[in-house]
């Protein structure tokens, strides 16, 4: 729990220490908010990440324990059980695969980003 909390508050600091300097070199109020939505999707994209690997590694972690108790009280059933558990491991997996590609399209290829930088002049 402690490591967590440490972790959480790592990544708060860096975050907002982050917004901070892009604020001190801004200068304008048009483009300070500029760079805190691109702070705020860096934040919300690890922050999804992590959600969404915390959740598939319970999923996964009860999968296997399933597999291992079906295994245990049928052993001639292992290979079936096997195959399925690795099919459904495959499932969850991709779940996690699904987040980071969101994102990383949040982090490098927002759709709304292009808007917010004509706003406050940051466009070539």
């Amino acid at each position: 729990m402690k490591r967590k909390v440490g972790f959480l508050t790592t990544l708060m600091v860096f975050g907002f220490s982050c917004a901070a300097f892009a604020q001190g070199a801004a200068g304008d109020a048009a483009k300070a908010s500029a760079m805190h939505f691109f702070v705020f999707s860096a934040i919300a994209a690890g922050l999804a990440v992590a959600i969404a690997a915390h959740g598939c590694g319970i999923g996964q972690g009860m999968a296997v324990k399933g597999a291992v108790e079906g295994i245990a009280r049928n052993p001639e059933a292992s290979g079936k059980v096997t195959v399925t558990m690795l099919i459904g491991l495959a499932m969850i997996e991709s779940l996690t695969i699904y987040a980071l590609v969101i994102s990383l399209i949040l982090i490098y290829a927002n759709p709304v980003s292009k808007l917010i930088q004509g706003f406050a002049g940051l466009t070539k």
